[in-house]
């Protein structure tokens, strides 16, 4: 009874209801007060009022519905209607939010089926699948979808940063309880053993992100994302899912697009690390093992082709085709950087390593500082015959590269050379204090050829003090 009542309550709120509740209760009073009226009449009326009143609620609901969302195509002011009239009835879909790749929903809002919309933030992207198909790849903006289409995966756009190893806290390799479990499966993560059996276990950062494409273009909804959208690419991140077999639990694990950057990651580097030493690992002279192998693993994830190494990390000049670019590229997936740090070793191996290279690190650093010395001897002499250079460049612009007659006397001849370094240093250098000292200098000698010079009075001399 109470869903039938309810039923009831709900019908006479919409148009028809109160159009009918209206009428019965007109019509009641007017055989109260005995007043006669037509039943066709009546009918008639009833029937028009009905219809005006749906035809004006439709066409109210369809203008009003197109500021429900910001939509800019027009074709999508007739689904937008369509998805709004479905709340009266109650078979409305699910309306779903999707923001930086994470779908959020209210509880059991996924669970419906029937005519939905959803909505993308700037960086998200997604595809829409059925029960038996794969059906659209969606970018940002507003979507509608269908009544049998549902999410298969959804992306973040953005550029994604990973790191994994153990962090610089850690000491996995200590008994414990200084050493956490959680540290040891971090630790775990990356460890690897070098040529000569030694584990090192280093923290790994990977920055990567969806394949973008060459031009930012409009999807349908108008939407151009500043972080670019490539339908092919979110396609095949979603769709093209790699399976992990656990050969001791006896499982299959799928691994989400997300997750591939970084477990190639670690399969090169425990590639890499079996061809080096422990030593060759931190060496001084040249490229050290850590770089080799940190250029390497970028290589084999950014480029199709690769020069390979032998059993001891020597290039042996022979290019090999890169698997793991081939997988990343079928996933859609590209990878702007690899970074290698916080290496971690046994302390019981780490502590004696570190006596032996601040040994050979001292003699380095005296080796160094004779050849930086030497250096600044040498830049010194060099700018000392520069300067030289330059003043001679400049005391003989009077007198130098063209003839000119012998002066009578000395005062002469100081007074063409002194003229152009006071022009020289009143041009440039009038700034700094210490140039203005020397300026004063050569005021003084001037002032003093000029009182010296016998000719000074005659030829009347004179020059800006």
């Amino acid at each position: 009874m109470r869903k039938i009542f309810g039923a009831i309550g709900v019908f006479l709120q919409t148009p028809t209801g109160v159009i009918l509740t209206t009428n019965a209760f007109w019509h009641i009073v007017l055989l109260a007060m005995g007043i006669p009226f037509k039943y066709i009449v009546s009918g008639v009326m009833l029937v028009l009022d009905v219809i005006i009143a749906i035809t004006l609620r439709d066409q109210l609901m369809y203008f009003f519905s197109q500021f429900v969302l910001p939509i800019q195509n027009p074709k999508f002011r007739r689904e937008i209607f369509s998805r709004v009239s479905n709340f009266e009835t109650g078979r409305r879909g699910p309306a779903l939010f999707v923001k930086n790749g994470r779908v959020i929903t209210h509880e059991g809002e996924t669970d419906k089926r029937g005519a939905g919309v959803i909505v993308l933030d700037t960086a998200s992207a997604l595809v829409l699948r059925t029960d038996t198909e794969i059906r659209d790849t969606v970018g940002p903006g507003i979507k509608f979808t269908q009544g049998d289409e549902y999410i298969a995966g959804s992306v973040d756009l953005r550029t994604q940063w990973q790191f994994i190893g153990p962090l610089a806290s850690d000491q996995p390799f200590l008994s414990q309880p200084k050493n956490d479990k959680n540290s040891q499966i971090r630790a775990q993560q990356t460890s690897g053993l070098t040529r000569d059996g030694f584990e090192v276990s280093p923290t790994v950062s990977i920055k990567f992100a969806i394949k973008r494409p060459a031009e930012k273009m409009p999807d349908e909804s108008g939407v151009i994302s500043q972080y670019g959208f490539d339908p092919v690419s979110v396609r095949n991140a979603i769709t093209r899912e790699v399976v992990m077999l656990n050969a001791s639990e006896n499982k299959q694990t799928r691994m989400e697009w997300n997750r591939l950057p970084a477990h190639l990651v670690v399969n090169l580097w425990r590639e890499y690390i079996r061809k080096f030493k422990l030593g060759d690992l931190f060496t001084n002279n040249g490229v050290s093992g850590l770089q080799t192998i940190e250029d390497m693993i970028n290589k084999r994830l950014r480029q199709p082709n690769v020069v390979a190494l032998d059993d001891t990390g020597l290039p042996t000049g022979e290019w090999i085709e890169s698997l793991e670019y081939r997988q990343l590229e079928s996933r859609g997936l590209e990878v702007m950087e690899i970074r290698i740090h916080n290496v971690l070793l046994d302390p019981t191996i780490e502590a004696p390593m570190i006596e032996s290279w601040s040994a050979e690190w001292l003699n380095l650093a005296k080796k160094e500082e004779a050849l930086l010395k030497e250096k600044e001897a040498l830049i010194e002499t060099a700018a000392r015959e520069e300067a030289a250079k330059k003043f001679a460049l400049i005391a003989s612009e009077k007198i130098g590269n063209k003839p000119t007659m012998p002066q009578q006397t000395p005062f002469k001849t100081l007074q063409l050379l002194i003229e152009p370094l006071r022009d020289f240093i009143i041009k440039e250098s009038s700034a700094n204090n210490d140039m203005e000292k020397e300026l004063r200098k050569l005021d003084e000698i001037w002032k003093w050829l000029l009182e010296n010079n016998p000719d000074a009075a005659a030829n009347q001399v004179r020059r800006r003090p």
